[in-house]
């Protein structure tokens, strides 16, 4: 559970005053440990991203600023601010030069990449940033997705700030990173905002184009087929892998049919289309196709001058000015990876791009410990692109772009 700060700080001591630029609220602290293992965090914020076989976090000294920037909506409860916009950094007292900035996948909030980056990064002494996007939750729509790449940008622009106070110069080095909806944002901002960044590392960021493919495409035709598929109807196991949905991944359907592939339709549908129902907000969950206004009959094709000119102002193009490197899964059943991140990087420049897809990796690391013996964990292969990028800002030409298999040790993850 998290602690409101205010009685976390009754019993730590105060770090020295630094100015987060734009922040209406901030309070910092000198912890002696800023990774998860002691630090201020909150565990349901990154609950099943990671495999339970991902090394423990290293402690490492330094301070902790958290805080948050004006915004009108209270979705994010953390310290009981009840306030969005929120924001993280983490200042180690050992720094390298560094800083990494993150938004959070999904709906989640401002902790969600704490396991799986951030306890990682500090520990090679980088300054981590991370935000919860400027809303949370899976009424996101009230607010709209546009928010969320504002809200990174602001943090980033902060973030140097911060970090120049602390150390007494500017980061030598500052890298985008994040997961699904997070990777999304690393290739926004690389397409929109380079000036700001040296380079990222994507992981299975969300696609989203106007032509599609996107989610909106691919969704509703699974959200019919599951059913029938269920009831052993011979051509629905077909509609499903045409959907991009690979044969072999079976095992997987019925869990992201029950907690991913209807409530993600219906939240970002709302987001994107929301006449479609009518009065409704966000459908109605898990309709049968035929049920008025339902969700599993969406056609974006049907509803594209609708949902296309809404979906453009947040849309990528490819068109990155910095170094990126993505790694996707090919038992990705929430974003499959032909219709994601297998587009993507043909719309972009070979030389700005390397992409690895990984075998049997799947969208939650958690999964992992479910199906050890038909999936892999793709936070090794994250690490791996992100020391890839290291060198090749460094002026060493990262492997090119591939498949990898499974390895013997898949707590490893060799690019080439």
């Amino acid at each position: 559970m998290l602690l409101p700060l205010a009685l976390v700080a009754s019993l730590l001591t105060p770090a020295p005053a630094l100015h987060v630029p734009g922040a209406e609220h901030q309070q910092l602290l000198r912890l002696a440990d800023l990774s998860t293992a002691g630090g201020i965090t909150d565990p349901a914020d990154w609950a099943g991203l990671t495999s339970a076989a991902l090394p423990a976090p290293t402690p490492v000294a330094g301070i902790q600023v958290d805080g948050y920037f004006p915004d009108s909506s209270r979705t994010n409860t953390n310290h009981g601010w009840n306030h969005d916009s929120q924001f993280v950094v983490r200042l180690p007292d050992r720094w390298n030069g560094g800083l990494v900035v993150a938004g959070s996948p999904g709906v989640r909030e401002q902790y969600a990449n704490d396991r799986a980056i951030s306890d990682w990064v500090l520990a090679r002494g980088y300054a981590f940033a991370a935000t919860d996007k400027g809303n949370t939750g899976a009424q996101f729509y009230r607010d709209g997705m546009a928010e969320w790449n504002h809200r990174l940008t602001q943090l980033t622009i902060a973030a140097k700030s911060v970090v120049a106070q602390r150390y007494g110069r500017p980061a030598k080095r500052t890298i985008a990173t994040g997961i699904s909806n997070g990777g999304y944002l690393v290739r926004w901002q690389l397409e929109n905002r380079p000036h700001l960044y040296d380079g990222g590392v994507d992981w299975e960021g969300t696609l989203w184009t106007v032509k599609g493919p996107n989610p909106l495409t691919f969704l509703p035709p699974v959200l019919k087929a599951y059913p029938a598929y269920l009831a052993g109807d011979p051509q629905a196991h077909a509609q499903m892998v045409a959907a991009g949905f690979p044969a072999g991944t079976e095992f997987l359907w019925d869990y992201h049919y029950r907690y991913y592939w209807d409530l993600t339709q219906r939240i970002y549908r709302e987001e994107f289309d929301p006449g479609f129902d009518g009065a409704l907000e966000a459908g109605v969950p898990f309709c049968a196709p035929g049920t008025p206004s339902c969700d599993a009959d969406y056609s974006y094709a049907d509803r594209r001058r609708t949902a296309g000119p809404a979906i453009k102002p947040v849309a990528l193009t490819g068109k990155i000015h910095r170094p990126l490197i993505t790694v996707h899964g090919t038992h990705d059943v929430l974003l499959p990876i032909s219709q994601d991140s297998d587009v993507y990087a043909a719309m972009t420049p070979d030389r700005l791009h390397r992409y690895f897809r990984v075998e049997q990796g799947t969208h939650v690391d958690g999964l992992v410990d479910v199906h050890p013996d038909r999936l892999r964990p793709l936070a090794p292969c994250h690490r791996s692109a992100f020391e890839a990028l290291e060198r090749w800002l460094g002026g060493v030409t990262p492997p090119a772009s591939a498949t990898l298999p499974r390895p013997a040790d898949v707590s490893t993850c060799p690019l080439s």
